[in-house]
């Protein structure tokens, strides 16, 4: 009888080459290098430059592009817009992605295409079918005239556009979130005595407020630096229809390079800002799903 305290003699691993690895540790460091090298280029030193041209001119100059009345319109204008819009697609999102969560029905597919149509659809035609639809010569233009009502060239023609523009962040960012919380809390609370509402805001907004808010910030960041639609539908008449990123445009044309830069400036701040937000809603939302 073989003798139990026998063992199999273990291979040994035959050691790898040192040039292999050393082969691997500088691609991975020149692969670093190249991508911080192309954001740098792209990215960095493009918004560094914003902020060195909008402080060139020094504060008077800064002082003169805040004061300037076309400016504070733009600035006022943009915010109706964003006061506007967001609401209006927060509404929307919500409905939207409770209503294809968890749920299989003829046409789901479809709708869900629809609703990220906008992603696929370049914002300048997007403009164009507003302005073929609510024109003065659109489908719709002559009915609206003869009740006077004006939507191309006025400000519910920006807003159309910015709501056909950020209509799927909210809706792509909760539905993701509602599929994977389920449906048995809600069904939990349902045969406990709940109402709908009730279920909506003490079950279903708990479980979706992190990716609610997050798409809350890109409505918001992208409705503010929308151009290409409202561009076509506003007309870019200054004083009037002009939005903060028409102003950039319209300054730059007119060479007021201290405006322009100025005005800028205030976007790169947005973009920052809603940098920040990101992360720290990332943050939060991995240190809860870490503590369940």
């Amino acid at each position: 009888m073989a003798d139990s305290s026998f063992k199999q003699p273990i291979a040994a691993t035959a050691p790898k080459p040192r040039g292999a690895t050393s082969g691997f540790q500088w691609g991975k460091w020149l692969l670093v290098a190249f991508v911080f090298g192309f954001l740098g280029l792209i990215l960095l030193v493009p918004a560094l430059n914003v902020f060195v041209q909008a402080f060139k001119g020094g504060l008077p100059g800064l002082l003169d592009t805040f004061t300037s009345k076309f400016f504070l319109h733009a600035v006022k204008l943009t915010v109706i817009t964003a006061a506007i819009t967001v609401p209006l697609n927060t509404v929307f999102g919500l409905c939207a992605a409770l209503s294809l969560a968890n749920k299989n029905f003829p046409g789901r597919s479809l709708l869900i295409s629809i609703i990220d149509l906008p992603f696929s659809i370049s914002p300048v035609v997007a403009g164009l079918m507003l302005v073929l639809l609510f024109g003065n010569r659109g489908w719709f233009g002559p009915l609206l005239d003869a009740n006077g009502i004006k939507i191309i060239f006025a400000l519910p023609g920006i807003v159309m556009a910015s709501i056909f523009i950020t209509m799927p962040f909210i809706a792509r960012e909760v539905l993701p979130a509602l599929e994977e919380a389920g449906t048995q809390q809600e069904e939990a609370a349902a045969t406990l005595g709940a109402t709908q509402w009730q279920t909506f805001w003490r079950v279903t907004l708990p479980s979706i407020k992190w990716s609610l808010l997050y798409g809350l910030i890109l409505t918001n960041a992208r409705t503010m630096g929308e151009f290409g639609a409202v561009t076509v539908v506003s007309g870019n008449i200054v004083g009037k229809t002009q939005t903060l990123p028409l102003f950039i445009e319209e300054a730059h044309t007119q060479y007021n390079s201290q405006g322009a830069y100025t005005a800028a400036l205030l976007l790169a701040c947005l973009a920052v800002v809603t940098l920040v937000l990101k992360y720290l809603l990332e943050r939060s939302a991995g240190i809860k799903s870490k503590g369940h």
